[in-house]
């Protein structure tokens, strides 16, 4: 990779990277900005191990590797267990679809949250999606399909139409 292609890829891809890591933090817009530099010094100093068709793939792996970070030393992790506590309380007050979708993601654990955000927001295939976050395209399907149906239990549980 040259210096051609490096600024190319900040233009093609730190908007894409920014809103990624925005859904997976919960709207924490100075972390993520962070993020995305970080994003882009690792993409720098690995240019001579990263060839120009792996680029798209090196920067979210390295941005979803580095959301896990911050929910590891924040301790904010959840856990598949602790959603039902928490679900409905959160979704409960929420008028608004969009609102219902981002906080029914909030809900998710990490791994199936990027799983959501890179096929459906930004539109990445299973083989990119495996390659991104090093799992399988079988595990990548299981933990979409996984994820799917946790969010719609989320958003249709009884007692969040009754709040609303």
């Amino acid at each position: 990779m040259n210096i051609k292609s490096y600024n190319q890829a900040v233009k093609d891809f730190s908007d894409r990277l920014l809103r990624f890591i925005l859904k997976n933090l919960n709207k924490d817009v100075e972390t993520a900005r962070d993020i995305v530099q970080n994003c882009y010094e690792a993409l720098w100093k690995n240019k001579d191990n990263v060839s120009n068709e792996k680029i798209k793939s090196f920067l979210f792996q390295v941005a979803h590797n580095q959301v896990i970070d911050v929910y590891r030393k924040s301790g904010r992790m959840l856990y598949v267990e602790d959603y039902h506590e928490n679900a409905l309380i959160t979704v409960a007050s929420v008028n608004d679809y969009k609102e219902i979708m981002h906080r029914a993601l909030t809900l998710l654990p990490t791994l199936q949250r990027s799983m959501i955000l890179l096929k459906d927001y930004e539109g990445y295939s299973y083989a990119e999606i495996a390659e991104i976050i090093n799992v399988t395209e079988g595990q990548v399907k299981i933990n979409l399909f996984r994820a799917r149906k946790k969010l719609k239990e989320i958003i249709q549980s009884p007692q969040k139409s009754k709040a609303l």
